[in-house]
Parts: structure tokens; sequence; C-alpha cells
């Protein structure tokens, strides 16, 4: 071997190895960034859709079907003075408030699952929503087509 390929190569022969090591690490590091980029929006979208439930959960709780109350529809107050909720008014108050509620700031395909009352006195509701990663590469692919999210939230009727 001539002396200049052996300096060229270097005395242990590893020229060119710390090239190929950074380049993956580099990689590495650059898949990691799009990862947790992409669990970090996915959970502010679950954090969103939590807060709208409860948002929601409260204004149903707030509400009262009042032509219902005044026809008779709903069982007189308690000893405390306390009115009873209906699952229509619930229903209502939730297909309000979400329709007043600002579109931007809606997650993905926000659906109303379920709004109801199973006592009387609490306001339930369930969302379901899509939330897609910001950055998709090969290691995201599965999910590209979006991760189902789900909140349930209730609120009680003083």
């Amino acid at each position: 071997m001539s002396s200049w390929l052996a300096r060229a190569r270097g005395a242990d022969g590893e020229a060119g190895q710390v090239m190929l090591l950074s380049l993956c690490f580099a990689l590495v590091c650059l898949l990691l960034v799009t990862v947790v980029a992409s669990a970090s929006s996915v959970h502010l979208e679950r954090k969103r859709l939590a807060a709208l439930a409860d948002s929601l959960a409260l204004a149903a709780a707030d509400e009262l079907d009042l032509e219902v109350y005044f026809d008779g529809g709903v069982p007189e107050p308690d000893e405390h003075g306390k009115i009873f909720l209906t699952d229509a008014s619930v229903a209502a108050a939730v297909e309000e408030h979400l329709s007043a509620w600002p579109a931007q700031s809606l997650p993905d395909g926000v659906v109303v699952e379920r709004a109801w009352t199973p006592d009387g006195r609490t306001a339930e509701v369930t969302l379901r929503a899509t939330a897609r990663p910001v950055l998709l590469t090969w290691v995201l692919a599965p999910w590209s087509d979006g991760i189902a999210l789900h909140a349930r939230s209730s609120a009680r009727a003083w």
C-alpha cells in the first residue's frame, strides 16, 4: 500500500467512521424530535377536548328546561329547593354551547357522543375527536389518519 493511501485512511483505517456515526446520530435525533413534537400535539388536543367537555358539562348543569318544568314534566324541587335536570335540557344546552364555541378552537372532528343526566342533578357529557400528529415520518405512519380521543366530564347542579 502506498504511503499517501495509508495517510488518507489514517493509521488505524477508521477514517470517515466518525462522519457516518454523526449522520446516524443526527437521524435518530430528528426522529426523536418528530415523535416528541407529535406526542405533545396529541396531548394538547386531548387537554383541549377535556376542557371543552368540562365547559359543556358545566353549562348543561346550569340549564333547566323551563317548558317541561312549568308543564309539570319535572319533579318538584326537593326539600332543599333543588330542581332536577332532564336529558333533553342537558342535550339542548350542550348543543347550544357547542354551536356558540369558536370553530377555530374546536378539536378536529369533535362529536358529542352522549349528553345526559343520570340522576337529575348531574350533567354528563362525553365527547369524541380525532388528533393528527403534526410531523409525519415513517415512524408515525401508522397514525397518519389520526388518533381517536375521548373525554368525559360531569358537573353537578346545585
